[in-house]
């Protein structure tokens, strides 16, 4: 799924100005995103070596390159967004729309009977700037993706999702409390304060 869709000329003064879209500039990072997860590693020590890992919402691909660099390979990740992706090292990609049924099967069929030690989401709709619009699309992703981590995670896997508060975070927590063992709600500090965007960690599912 992609990212929100921004062309205002106010948003691209923004990104001219934002301190982490330049240091992701200079890091070789492909996207400011990358901080985020970095942000909620560095507390949570969410990555291990040899781990397999699906990434829902990749493109550009910070979140699967983060993953790649700093376990140095030793992974396999499974990303998939409705926007292309360019290759990246130990990544397999799947292109198209992670609610249509038919691309959600080949996800599953390329995953086989792998169990996997890490779902995360940094999936979001186009925004329409009308809350009562996007906040219940962004609570169907998050739905979505809860759903399809409960099918794919190993015993004791994790599950990091981007939500918005507003209508329906509230149950969406009390939901994924019911399969993990541990959850937080963390605001990394990559980002912005005005947005209402925080990202869910659950630890340890239990089937």
């Amino acid at each position: 799924m992609s990212k929100p869709r921004r062309s205002s000329a106010r948003w691209l003064e923004r990104q001219a100005s934002d301190p982490y879209v330049q240091q992701a500039r200079r890091d070789g990072w492909r996207s400011r995103a990358v901080y985020k997860l970095q942000q909620i590693d560095r507390k949570e020590r969410i990555l291990r070596p040899d781990m397999v890992c699906v990434d829902l919402g990749a493109a550009p691909g910070s979140w699967s390159q983060y993953v790649t660099v700093k376990l140095k390979g030793r992974v396999r990740i499974v990303a998939i967004d409705l926007l292309p992706m360019d290759d990246l090292p130990a990544v397999e990609f799947v292109q198209g729309d992670f609610t249509d049924d038919r691309v959600l099967a080949s996800l599953h069929d390329l995953l086989a009977d792998t169990r996997v030690d890490l779902v995360m989401s940094d999936m979001a709709p186009n925004i329409s700037g009308t809350r009562s619009v996007d906040q219940p699309r962004a609570m169907a992703l998050a739905e979505l993706a809860l759903d399809f981590a409960r099918q794919v995670l190993g015993p004791r896997g994790d599950f990091i999702c981007k939500l918005f508060q507003g209508d329906g975070f509230d149950e969406f927590v009390v939901d994924a409390r019911r399969s993990f063992e541990r959850l937080k709600v963390k605001k990394p500090k990559a980002s912005r304060a005005a947005n209402r965007e925080v990202y869910l960690v659950a630890r340890n599912y239990h089937l």
